[in-house]
């Protein structure tokens, strides 16, 4: 592509105040969403605190939270099909309540004493099917509530990263001056609050949307598959991510984060993660006031600037300069996200956009817990600086293959 043209399709364009965005519903739904990530944020710190006084030591640890995610990325293509079919609303609301219920028994359990450790395991696993069901929900009313969906994303993005940074330290607080039953507790609550929120969401209604005859649940899967798989441009992008996630995203979590804490200290790390959140609030911003006209093609770019966190660390810079690449890396990767997440909901009808969006979901996530798994060992064959190098280097790599797809790199905005 010729210089020229390459600046004209990047060519953004600041967008103009729109208070409409705050509307009575999205207020709510934002409350709803925030509170939820904030409980979600929450969870693993609290429950690593209460499985360690419970005695089940690091290994207990490691189920536990195992079993809070596997359920989720087995489930949420399911939780797609059930959105489209009964609702995306309902289905939310009934995903907090059972939420709310099964996390008020654990901590009622960890209250009364110790549990065993199937209990706990069983009643994380329910709560992983609960978010399965919910997510999809995020991606369906999204678009129902704000006329500019682009916006609303990125400001639904900024809550995200606010509550991943806020959620942990906040439950580190509360475990400092209560039981971690106690805060189990207090974090269900915040399921009680979303499901609230959502119940009196008035534009979006209870019931699935319009469609066409009746079908099977299997034929809901299905369709939902046929129409993730004849767009190039969505199934493409899964592609590119899965082996990203593999070669770059999950080794830099394992290596990069154990590497910060053995050689930099635990006040380092929590510096750096609070870069990364605050980098992602910015993105989040930038993602609000600027539009590209090829959304897609502009966040590829800006997937560039993810290559500075394993970098970074791999570099051995000092720690605010780590501090610093992580902060960057984080603007990259939101407005990524932002520019994906929009391209979905706008490009994707409404009546199987819970079932594509699981879709891409599932595919996005199902590589990363192996590049997790398999960086420790690969590590000790060839390096750890290696890897993060490769990691850096995956970034590169993925920007290229998505700019290389024309159907990707020619995606462009719908506007409205």
């Amino acid at each position: 592509m010729a210089g020229s043209d390459m600046a004209r399709d990047l060519q953004v364009k600041e967008t103009s105040s729109d208070p409409s965005l705050w509307t009575a519903d999205f207020r709510l739904f934002f409350t709803a969403r925030t509170t939820s990530l904030l409980g979600d944020a929450m969870l693993p710190v609290a429950i690593t605190a209460a499985v360690i006084r419970a005695g089940y030591g690091a290994s207990g640890v490691g189920y536990a939270l195992a079993a809070l995610v596997a359920p989720f990325a087995a489930l949420i293509i399911f939780g797609g099909v059930l959105s489209d079919r009964l609702g995306a609303r309902r289905l939310m609301v009934v995903s907090d309540t059972a939420r709310l219920c099964s996390q008020a028994v654990l901590a009622l359990l960890f209250l009364l004493g110790t549990p065993q450790l199937w209990q706990i395991l069983v009643l994380l696993a329910l709560i992983g099917a609960g978010s399965a069901i919910f997510q999809p929900g995020v991606a369906s009313i999204t678009p129902r509530i704000a006329q500019d969906v682009q916006k609303a994303n990125a400001t639904l993005r900024i809550s995200e990263s606010v509550t991943a940074v806020i959620g942990p330290s906040l439950a580190g607080l509360l475990l400092a001056i209560s039981s971690p039953a106690t805060v189990v507790a207090l974090d269900a609550l915040t399921y009680g609050v979303s499901g609230a929120c959502l119940v009196l969401l008035h534009s979006v209604p209870m019931g699935p949307a319009a469609r066409d005859g009746e079908s099977s649940f299997r034929a809901d899967l299905v369709e939902g598959w046929r129409e993730f798989r004849a767009r190039t441009w969505l199934w493409s992008v899964i592609v590119v991510f899965m082996l990203w996630q593999l070669a770059g995203a999950g080794p830099t979590m394992t290596l990069g984060n154990s590497t910060l804490v053995t050689d930099y200290g635990t006040s380092t790390f929590g510096l750096v993660m609070s870069s990364l959140g605050a980098g992602s609030v910015l993105g989040g911003i930038v993602a609000i006031r600027f539009r590209p006209r090829y959304p897609l093609r502009a966040g590829a770019l800006s997937m560039i600037l993810w290559a500075l966190m394993p970098l970074g660390v791999a570099l051995g810079l000092p720690a605010p300069l780590i501090a610093g690449c992580y902060g960057v890396s984080g603007v990259g990767m939101a407005f990524w996200i932002v520019m994906f997440h929009t391209s979905v909901q706008t490009h994707i009808p409404q009546d199987v956009l819970g079932r594509v969006h699981a879709y891409d979901a599932a595919g996005s996530l199902v590589m990363k817990p192996v590049g997790q798994a398999l960086a420790g060992p690969l590590a000790v064959v060839a390096g750890t600086v290696p890897l993060l190098c490769v990691s850096a280097t995956m970034a590169l790599v993925a920007c290229a293959l998505l700019l290389a797809i024309p159907a990707v790199r020619g995606l462009k905005r719908v506007e409205g």
